[in-house]
């Protein structure tokens, strides 16, 4: 069986499509435990709305399939 960590690595792969159609893209950083540092690249980066894509979408979904302990923080 897959760890957290490499469940949680593939699931943000799958994601990353959503970001790039909008000339984003993500990178992740570091997982420990079930702390997710992640940077926002391109369009993504800069936008005003980052934090709710990290919040209210990446997040939530990982929290929602794989752990509801699971937290985001964003690197910059």
């Amino acid at each position: 069986m897959e760890n957290l960590a490499e469940k949680i690595t593939a699931r943000l792969e799958e994601l990353r499509c959503h970001l790039q159609a909008d000339g984003g893209d993500l990178e992740i950083v570091s997982i420990k435990g079930k702390t997710v540092n992640l940077k926002l690249r391109g369009a993504c980066g800069c936008c005003p709305h980052a934090t709710m894509t990290i919040k209210n979408g990446l997040e939530r979904i990982l929290r929602d399939e794989l752990d509801p302990e699971i937290t985001i923080e964003r690197v910059m």
